[in-house]
């Protein structure tokens, strides 16, 4: 029987977790992963898993043989853990599996019962995955922000004042990829349906970090859609689901057509099948479903909780780091007393350093891996960068005539169940030494991109100067 997962021991599950990168100067260093907003590596118990299930891999619903019979049954008992995990409950909900967060939302957007001239209130801090598909189906109305990057509730209320009767869907995120701010999602929930308004999450950025529960349909801070990812939940294998109350998706032919959603054809004729099928176009990720679970029983057996608090510790940590650096500003709350109401996501700049420059020494330089730009939800940086909507236009002229090049950003760290104190002072010492200007390498920015390399050096290809790591 495996020991039970901890926080004191995960970091030797994580696997790569060990793995060491050639640096600029040609020594070579235990990697640090610090974009896990972004996607998560994977668990030995996850591939343990999926190695023991691809013995049995086989076509899942209607095959009679024993393995169609294995797989169809850990494929549902696998979406039953999906839908658990966020409190689903199986006589209201549906559980649809499909590619990530963002085809879930896009699917969301089309099925949802919307009419002419209904709103849809998202906010100015979502990802564009729970923001460019509502632009598609109906009007979008944009929750205001404060100073701090938090959603400003009193615009919420007050935009459900100004539009009632119109607004059928509150769209927003459980947690921000670029800040770590945290919705409060029961109060939110209970605004949206007083207002005769159903609420829809974005749970990608939270799901992995903080416990979730949909609730029960019946009281008014239920949460009626949302959609999250096993690839930012240490399961990246292409899976990804959308949680829905079964009123929210019409019951006509679904967007996608084809295998596995009907239950009858004829020339003239086609019988839709009843959820979830219907909206699973196609044969299933089945892996990727088992694979998920499995993630999934890991963070059970850590706990939400000692997830969350861990994770928080890092923040206060980096935080309290880049304090004591003067040319380093951080973008939303920044105090390391308040990092238990946040996620483990840390975004800055520094003075003077283009944030593509910053990333790209911290990756040559210290084999430390961050993401840096725009992360996918550019109105809200734009927001906290104090762009004026002039200055917006410039550079949406300037990316059009000259490229990417001309985006402004920041710098991002994120942090997993897996990294530690010893790896965000690692971080803090080469963010000052950045800062100081004490970087060792010449760069320039690669033509027709904005990212940044070293003059005369690149990475070895895997393969080639990367033998594969022992195992897993």
């Amino acid at each position: 029987m495996s020991e039970r997962l901890t926080m004191e021991n995960v970091r030797n599950e994580v696997v790569g977790v060990a793995e060491h990168v050639q640096l600029l100067d040609g020594t070579r260093r235990p990697y640090i992963n610090f974009d896990n907003a972004s996607s998560t590596p994977t668990l030995r118990r996850v591939v343990k898993r999926v190695q023991e299930f691809v013995r049995f891999y086989a076509s899942v619903g209607r095959g009679s043989g024993y393995k169609s019979h294995v797989a169809s049954e850990e494929f549902e008992l696998a979406r039953m853990t999906i839908g658990a995990f966020v409190g689903a409950r199986p006589h209201a909900h549906a559980v649809i599996l499909g590619k990530n967060t963002t085809e879930a939302l896009n699917k969301l957007a089309h099925r949802f019962p919307f009419s002419p001239g209904d709103i849809v209130l998202t906010s100015l801090m979502e990802h564009h995955s729970n923001d460019l598909p509502w632009r598609q189906v109906a009007d979008v109305r944009f929750i205001a922000l404060r100073a701090d990057g938090t959603l400003d509730l009193e615009d919420l209320r007050s935009k459900l004042r100004e539009y009632a009767g119109r607004v059928k869907l509150v769209a927003v995120t459980g947690a921000s990829n670029v800040t770590g701010v945290l919705n409060p999602l029961r109060e939110i929930a209970a605004l949206a349906h007083r207002a005769g308004a159903r609420l829809a999450v974005d749970a990608a950025q939270l799901a992995p970090h903080r416990a979730v529960d949909m609730g029960d349909p019946e009281d008014p801070e239920h949460i009626d859609c949302l959609a999250y990812t096993g690839h930012k939940m240490y399961a990246p294998f292409g899976i990804g689901a959308l949680v829905t109350l079964k009123d929210c998706l019409r019951d006509d032919g679904p967007d996608l057509v084809g295998g596995g959603t009907v239950d009858f054809v004829t020339e003239r004729d086609v019988v839709w099948s009843g959820l979830p099928n219907r909206e699973e176009a196609g044969t299933p990720n089945v892996v990727g479903a088992v694979a998920w679970a499995e993630a999934i029983r890991c963070l059970q057996d850590i706990g939400l909780a000692e997830i969350a608090a861990h994770e928080s510790r890092l923040a206060a940590c980096l935080l309290d780091a880049l304090d004591e650096i003067p040319a380093v500003r951080v973008y939303g709350p920044s105090d390391p007393k308040t990092a238990d109401d946040r996620l483990g996501v840390v975004t800055f700049a520094i003075d003077g350093v283009h944030h593509k420059l910053v990333s790209a020494i911290l990756g040559y330089e210290g084999g430390i891996g961050v993401r840096s730009g725009l992360f996918c939800a550019h109105p809200y940086l734009l927001e906290l960068l104090g762009l004026s909507e002039e200055e917006q236009s410039g550079i949406a002229m300037a990316v059009t005539r000259d490229g990417i090049s001309a985006l402004p950003g920041l710098t991002r760290a994120s942090f997993g169940i897996y990294n530690d104190e010893r790896e965000v002072a690692l971080c803090a010492d080469a963010l000052k030494a950045i800062a100081d200007r004490a970087y060792r390498g010449e760069y320039q920015q690669e033509p027709g991109s904005s990212d940044y390399a070293p003059v005369g050096f690149s990475w070895p290809k895997l393969g080639t100067d990367y033998p594969p790591q022992k195992g897993c």
